[in-house]
């Protein structure tokens, strides 16, 4: 009890001073509607997208954390600029897990939508801020990284985020970039859900920390 106080003390002590006025999350995804209406509503360019999806889905419809993983590993091999070990399976599952609004443990269409726009915005920074064309982002390039990405960061959550997802120099790579923004993204998207009346404050009992953190 007392090592875990010591840690969710800490964790506060490390949010408690940031502004997430100034962190930009993404909308979440729009609620499953029937496939015929979505359809039916949709601009030339979400069914170019849909078709490409269902090539890439198969005939269910749904990207599990397999198929994100072959997807984005065969796409990033096309990269020479990106330095990547590769999306690992339990990255993707998590971020399956962040990205499922509606808890099917699959991507449907607009859920892997949002996941692909934001892949797309956040790859255009980290190319951008990888000013020695290294492959990788050094720890002097990402506090402006991540700026750009929408999530402006204060020290010592830099210094969380370096220890979990960068490298023994500080370098953090393609994978662990995008997969360190999705759940930031996630979590800020889901405070602000939970934080009704804007106060910058939520109160959790553990049932609701525990389905908030297990499954992310």
């Amino acid at each position: 009890m007392f090592l875990a106080k010591n840690l969710i003390g800490g964790i506060i002590n490390v949010v408690s001073n940031i502004d997430f006025d100034q962190f930009k999350s993404s909308d979440p995804p729009p609620p499953r509607r029937p496939l015929n209406f979505a359809e039916a509503h949709e601009n030339d360019e979400e069914k170019q997208f849909r078709r490409v999806f269902q090539q890439l889905a198969g005939e269910d419809m749904e990207v599990s954390p397999t198929e994100l993983k072959d997807i984005l590993n065969k796409i990033i091999s096309k990269h020479g600029g990106l330095r990547t070990d590769g999306f690992s399976i339990e990255c993707c599952r998590s971020m399956v897990a962040v990205m499922d609004s509606d808890s099917t443990g699959k991507l449907g269409f607009h859920e892997f939508k949002y996941l692909w726009n934001n892949i797309k915005r956040w790859q255009a920074a980290y190319l951008k801020y990888d000013a020695d064309g290294s492959g990788t982002i050094c720890s002097n390039e990402l506090p402006n990284a991540f700026k750009a990405a929408g999530f402006p960061l204060n020290d010592q959550l830099f210094k969380l985020i370096i220890r979990r997802y960068s490298d023994e120099h500080g370098s953090m790579d393609f994978d662990n970039f995008i997969g360190c923004l999705v759940r930031l993204d996630a979590m800020c998207r889901a405070f602000k859900t939970l934080d009704k009346d804007n106060s910058g404050s939520i109160d959790l009992d553990i049932k609701e920390w525990l389905q908030l953190t297990m499954y992310s």
